[in-house]
């Protein structure tokens, strides 16, 4: 296969394992260093050629970098990447190519079976299978756990000093001064936080290397607070291990191992496409157990957008049963032998055996118990979680929930909706309730908390912003949501797929073999699928979504300022000092954020404080001291946000304490 010298080579090339890229760039001169970046950004428009799994990419006549891949795709040996210049191996070219490389993923030996990341805010494929652990990795996992019981030991903890040590270089210079070489330094502290078998620290520090990556090159899917995130994570971990915090979890797994033997009876509810800003796609279909557990079923490869359509209706890879995606969402399984991923994943191994059953009905039993919780309960629990857990663990928070509103209109790209109450009978729903009944009062008027719908997937090829338009034109429609909640938005719930509601009221008309559900992504709405606008006429006045707790709240100070020391570095913090930073106080600590006010004053002195040597000259003054301040402000910046979207669920109101409200 022969690529257009126009195109990137950036997305043919194989992932490579941290310390490979790492001893790259260590080899080469001073000199060819600071030619590292532009070679870079030189390396996007270069030919490639790819002959089976070998790629090759052309420098020119004498230079021509060959990448020779493992049997699991992935370039773990320096030997494996070779250029035809005199200079080689510690060539320019060579290091440019293999910095241009994506990065394999955390903790990931040499398999046969594709293996990626699948946890909240990864930047792997969100849906690829997980192979069963190896016997290797179950020995590290054994070893880090027994290690952390009496807490990290000598090797973990100057691994996780050199994590710091990189790290806090990187939160130094921003993203601006985060070129491949401080890249590279970090891949290397990764590389060796890997060997003392410290794979959430590892983990944290290649999504910081792949955030600075997404940042440096403008990438379209590239969010600064996914980046903030993991460098927060990322120092968080290794400044606790690097301190001896005896946290086992602290050290994370190599590899979630799956466990086998276990039968399942298992019904569809929704399908849910994924596009990995990675360039991964496909679909995951959720499932439900008669215990109420639940489950999923993935297949997603490389492939974008276009990977994620055709995914739709792909053959489900589970035993023997002769059923697609599209099938499986609305009917059901039933497994012997199934093999469980700690996270619910349903694996394919060889002792699996899967037959196709009827589906159910989302108001049959067990699905209806998915409606009969109120979201205000299911907020509370959802993120009242370890704000310090290991976010590969994923919790609570990803797992969708269901519920029954009522639209009511519409908020820039977001539809408004109230809660209906629960039903009271066994089987859940929503209780026969007229259209305008809400949770209060005798005028008819509808009172239960107000949800924002916001798009769970914004891509244009994908149905759910169309679908969400089709919603809001008709004010009064009740509907059936399978969704997540969103952690970082004021009472916000991002659905997957929705359904008419039993009982009276206008709700929606699906066709029959849509099983009365419509997954959002893939299935679009039309008119006839919606009930007349005077059917769904509500007896109130167009809702107003009121105050955002979140956004209304002045902590976006204290988050511009945290996001600034990521985006621009320390002296751009230092420089923010000389503008408005009284202001930014002041008005923290007039909301009542009085610790908030504080972390921002400490962060803004520390960014603009210079030492000096006995000559009077300007020293180095380290940046221990910066950094710890900076994750101080973070975290205290993440778990008061975290205290405002759990409290905008309860009726829309944030109840605070006197003195510091909320935070």
């Amino acid at each position: 296969m022969n690529l257009p010298a126009s195109a990137s080579p950036a997305g043919q090339l194989p992932p490579v394992e941290p310390h490979v890229v790492a001893s790259a760039v260590e080899d080469l001169t001073p000199r060819l260093r600071k030619k590292l970046d532009a070679a870079i950004e030189r390396c996007a428009g270069l030919a490639a050629t790819a002959s089976g799994q070998v790629v090759s990419i052309s420098w020119g006549e004498d230079a021509v970098v060959t990448l020779t891949p493992g049997p699991s795709g992935t370039i773990a040996d320096p030997g494996a990447a070779r250029c035809g210049c005199l200079l080689a191996p510690r060539c320019l070219h060579r290091a440019d190519v293999l910095s241009a490389c994506p990065v394999a993923e955390a903790g990931l030996l040499e398999t046969s079976e594709p293996v990626a990341d699948a946890s909240p805010g990864s930047d792997a494929d969100p849906g690829a299978p997980l192979a069963p652990a190896t016997g290797q990795e179950t020995a590290q996992n054994t070893i880090g756990r027994a290690t952390t019981e009496a807490g990290p030991g000598a090797r973990q903890v100057a691994a996780a000093a050199g994590l710091w040590d990189a790290a806090a270089a990187v939160l130094g210079g921003g993203v601006p001064g985060a070129g491949a070489v401080p890249q590279a330094e970090l891949l290397r502290a990764a590389h060796t936080a890997r060997l003392a078998g410290l794979h959430r620290a590892e983990a944290a520090a290649l999504r910081v290397v792949r955030g600075l990556r997404a940042a440096r090159a403008r990438h379209d899917g590239h969010r600064l607070a996914d980046l903030v995130s993991a460098l927060r994570e990322l120092l968080l971990t290794a400044g606790r291990l690097a301190a001896a915090d005896p946290d086992p979890a602290l050290v994370g797994t190599a590899r979630r191992a799956y466990r086998q033997g276990e039968a399942l009876k298992v019904y569809g509810v929704c399908r849910e496409p994924v596009i990995s800003v990675t360039g991964y796609g496909g679909v995951v279909t959720h499932l439900v157990a008669e215990d109420g557990r639940w489950f999923s079923v993935a297949d997603v490869r490389p492939g974008g957008s276009a990977r994620a359509r055709g995914a739709a209706t792909a053959t489900v890879a589970l035993g023997a049963a002769a059923l697609d995606h599209a099938q499986l969402a609305r009917g059901g399984l039933l497994i012997s032998g199934a093999t469980i991923s700690p996270e619910g994943r349903l694996g394919a191994g060889r002792g699996v055996r899967a037959n196709p059953v009827a589906g159910l009905s989302w108001s049959a039993s067990p699905l209806a118990a998915l409606f009969a919780r109120p979201l205000a309960e299911t907020a509370g629990v959802t993120f009242s979680g370890d704000p310090w857990g290991d976010p590969q663990d994923g919790g609570g928070a990803g797992q969708p929930v269901g519920c029954d509103l009522v639209i009511v209109g519409a908020e820039g790209d977001r539809v408004l909706a109230r809660e209906l109450p629960p039903r009271a009978e066994p089987g859940g729903g929503a209780d026969a309730f007229p259209v305008s009944a809400g949770r209060s009062g005798a005028d008819g008027s509808l009172r239960g908390p107000l949800v924002r719908l916001a798009p769970a997937d914004s891509h244009p090829d994908l149905a759910h912003v169309a679908n969400l338009r089709q919603l809001a034109s008709r004010p009064g429609l009740r509907v059936r949501v399978i969704g997540r909640l969103d952690p970082d938005r004021a009472a916000t719930l991002r659905p997957l797929a929705i359904g008419p509601v039993p009982g009276a009221g206008p709700t929606l008309r699906l066709p029959a073999e849509w099983m009365d559900r419509a997954d959002l992504g893939y299935d679009r709405l039309r008119g006839s699928h919606l009930p007349s606008r005077e059917d769904c006429r509500l007896r109130e006045e167009a809702a107003e979504a009121g105050t955002d707790p979140v956004a209304a709240a002045p902590l976006w100070r204290a988050r511009r300022l945290v996001e600034l020391a990521v985006s621009g570095g320390r002296r751009a913090v230092a420089e923010s000092a000389r503008g408005d930073s009284l202001a930014q106080r002041a008005a923290l600590r007039r909301a009542g954020f009085e610790t908030a006010a504080d972390l921002v004053d400490a962060l803004t002195a520390e960014a603009d404080r210079r030492t000096r040597d006995v000559f009077g000259r300007l020293a180095d003054s380290g940046g221990d001291r910066y950094a710890w301040t900076w994750l101080a402000a973070a975290v205290h910046l993440t778990v008061t946000e975290r205290a405002l979207v759990r409290a905008s669920w309860h009726d829309g109101h944030v109840r605070c304490a006197p003195g510091e409200r909320a935070g």
